[in-house]
């Protein structure tokens, strides 16, 4: 049986990713209710910094988990996608060879 996925099933995949965020958590301090973080980020060429209460910091998580998934079966997906179109370009450009059909001697040229 063929597991290796196809880029229709990549992404159908990454279609049913609802939420993700790109950044870093890092813990600033740790309480009875859990870590609170500082999430970072990078907007419009600048760093971006936000608290994140113990109490958001499993979902913000989550959409971090998501965001790497979601990498992830993107780099799946072009490497499929760059394969199959080289291997078409490839047969294309073997399919275009001609092969001189005279059977004559070529002429020597003229030299002047």
């Amino acid at each position: 049986m063929n597991t290796s996925p196809t880029p229709e099933t990549l992404l159908h995949q990454i279609a049913h990713i609802q939420f993700m965020e790109r950044g870093s958590l890092s813990v600033l301090r740790q309480s009875a209710k859990g870590p609170s973080c500082n999430f970072q980020l990078w907007e419009a060429g600048r760093n971006v910094s936000e608290y994140v209460p113990a109490d958001q910091v499993p979902i913000v998580q989550q959409h971090l988990n998501a965001y790497s998934e979601f990498e992830g079966l993107i780099d799946q997906y072009v490497q499929l996608v760059s394969a199959r179109s080289r291997q078409e370009r490839l047969s294309d450009a073997k399919k275009k060879r001609r092969i001189p059909t005279s059977s004559s001697p070529k002429k020597p040229r003229s030299k002047r």
